[in-house]
């Protein structure tokens, strides 16, 4: 995210070095050395550890914390795989939520992944697909992030190194690893920000803004949301550095805002169509209903508490303040380290005092409408509260993943101070006059800050992602006997019906099938009848009964209106075939649609109903 970028060819310290708003000389490329090599292998070790549990069976495995948005992208994998496969348009498909379909521009469908990756897909399957995936993505990002601290911010790799690491695995972007991979693809962020901070070179406009609009443009199909943050950390960064170079500012106002214009306009010309189709295609909305993620702000005590998924913390977090997001969670010692770090640079380093902008604004804006401390909600206004919950763009986003700025801000200061330490840099004390050896207390102080760094950071080391069992499609289904059931143009209507609630094993049908049979509900946000954001497909009657009886575990009494309407529903869903699979709620299940449709036969392991006569 936000990286202040130095130009490491510069003669003066990188702590005092300016951003890369200035004209730097050209340098020749440099090959990765050894050190490079290293790093980028720890980080993949690292990818691998965190997706440990995973890899036991893969097959068979998914998010113990969010096993929906699990299953959600394998389901995508499978989309991308099924797109390219039948040149099919990826921005919307009636593979879910038959016959209306989802608009994919206008959910997390992580489109700049699936598709370059689908003969994958095709060749190992989702599931390995989003294994393997996952722990790539968090390596990359922190490949990335160190290979940007590392050519434009600090000369030391060990800094690089612990920034990089930092980035690519905070405990914030880990928990996110449960179950959700868009929010760890952020490989294309650091190169985004250092573009962003060249983009004042002289001479240099055309091809800077022609980088970054291709790297903006690509980055929409990855995750949107960490696109805007980035964004207006670059904001937050740009204003501080201008407010404190003033004339500088002025001479390199042109070449900025050329570059600028460039990448806008390139980024807009290849995405305008995408975004046209994300806010006016089929199954597009506005906004979610009710401003839902408003009030999800971060508490206070997340900064100085241990995430769940390090070897520090513990689960019993999540019954608190860490039930719905953990994006800061960095612990009370990196806290502690992370400000004396600031305290000590921020006088004689340009990058510190914007990072130290950064972490104040972006802290005090994650705190959302209603002042949080130690899971309880007090009466103090946060900035939220004069937020509209209809401003657009801002209306769908949640106030805590503000906080992500901050855990970036940290990297890169983490970067910082151990290049401080390392003696490439001025250090942070005054040196004598004279030029001869730093103060006597630098003997131990070295010592002592990398000490005080790696204690911070060890509680953080993440620890494999909690992964549970789940069951296996029915062979039916996974064998093709579906396949004389299911004529082109109709529907295999599963047991129960897909949504965000219910139905988790029988999404995974469609995505382990590769989509090859449409199926209506699903796991989306799509419009409802006022054209906002809902979770899933709208209930109807049929569904809404299922749902219930599960719940109940118990069949209510029915008429023949209900009679009625499940054939109506199944009209509306062209459904050609009702299938119900192994289920807990199996028995009451079957008796409910056996009261609805009548007897059902026995193939295979399931049981079906077939309705192409009757509907």
């Amino acid at each position: 995210m936000a990286v202040p970028v130095v130009d490491p060819s510069l003669n003066s310290s990188p702590v005092e070095a300016e951003p890369v708003v200035a004209d730097p000389p050209r340098r020749p490329r440099r090959r990765p050395a050894r050190a490079d090599v290293l790093a980028i292998g720890a980080y993949a070790v690292l990818g691998v550890l965190v997706c440990l549990n995973y890899w036991g069976d893969v097959e068979h495995r998914v998010s113990s914390h969010l096993p929906t948005d699990h299953s959600w992208f394998e389901w995508l994998f499978a989309h991308g795989a099924y797109s390219v496969r039948h040149l099919e348009n990826p921005l919307f498909t009636a593979r879910q939520n038959a016959p209306d379909g989802v608009n994919m521009m206008a959910n997390t469908s992580l489109l700049g992944v699936t598709l370059p990756l689908a003969p994958l897909t095709l060749l190992l399957g989702p599931q390995v697909m989003y294994a393997l995936y996952l722990g790539a993505a968090l390596s990359a990002t922190a490949a990335t992030s160190y290979w940007v601290l590392s050519r434009h911010l600090v000369r030391s790799r060990g800094a690089a190194f612990v920034g990089g690491a930092f980035l690519g695995f905070a405990p914030g972007i880990v928990h996110h690893a449960n179950g959700q991979p868009n929010f760890v693809s952020n490989f294309l962020l650091p190169l985004i920000v250092a573009r962003v901070l060249r983009l004042g070179e002289p001479g240099r406009w055309r091809r800077n803004g022609i980088a970054l609009g291709l790297l903006v443009a690509y980055q929409i199909f990855i995750n949107e949301e960490m696109l805007l943050l980035t964004a207006l950390a670059c904001l937050v960064v740009v204003v501080a550095w201008v407010v404190q170079r003033p004339r500088a500012a002025r001479e390199r106002a042109g070449a900025f805002l050329a570059a600028g214009g460039v990448g806008g306009g390139l980024a807009l010309l290849l995405t305008a169509y995408p975004i046209w189709f994300q806010f006016n295609g089929p199954q597009s909305y506005r906004g979610l209903q009710g401003g839902v993620f408003h009030n999800w702000g971060e508490d206070l005590m997340a900064f100085v508490t241990f995430a769940r998924d390090t070897v520090a913390g513990d689960e019993a977090v999540e019954k608190t303040i860490g039930l719905t997001e953990q994006n800061t969670w960095f612990g009370w010692p990196l806290v502690l380290v992370a400000l004396v770090a600031l305290v000590l640079l921020v006088r004689r380093s340009l990058p510190a005092r914007i990072l130290a902008v950064l972490v104040v604004v972006f802290s005090v804006a994650a705190i959302g409408p209603k002042v949080r401390f130690d899971g309880v909600e007090t009466t103090v206004d946060g900035p939220w509260a004069y937020v509209p919950d209809d401003l657009p763009l801002v209306e769908m986003m949640m106030p805590t993943r503000l906080s992500l700025v901050v855990a970036a801000a940290v990297g890169v200061l983490l970067a910082l101070a151990w290049e401080a330490l390392s003696g490439r840099g001025r250090p942070p004390v005054p040196a004598q006059r004279t030029g001869s050896a730093p103060p006597r207390f630098r003997r131990w102080l070295r010592p002592v800050g990398y000490a005080a760094i790696v204690a911070a950071l060890l509680p953080l080391f993440p620890r494999p992602l909690p992964a549970q069992q789940i069951d296996p499609p029915p062979h039916f289904i996974m064998a093709g006997g579906w396949r004389p059931y299911v004529p082109d143009g109709r529907t295999l209507v599963p047991v129960p019906i897909p949504s965000n609630v219910h139905g988790l094993p029988t999404l995974r049908w469609s995505a382990l099938t590769r989509q090859e049979f449409p199926i209506p509900g699903g796991y989306f946000i799509g419009p409802n009848e006022a054209g906002e954001g809902v979770f899933g497909a709208p209930n109807r009657p049929t569904s809404t009964l299922i749902y219930a009886t599960m719940d109940a575990n118990k069949v209510p009494p029915l008429t023949e209106e209900n009679r009625r309407q499940a054939l109506d529903d199944l009209r509306f869903w062209k459904a050609s075939v009702v299938v119900l699979g192994a289920n807990p709620r199996e028995a009451v299940l079957r008796d409910l649609m056996t009261a609805l449709l009548g007897p059902p036969q026995r193939v295979d392991d399931v049981w079906l109903w077939d309705v192409r006569d009757r509907v």
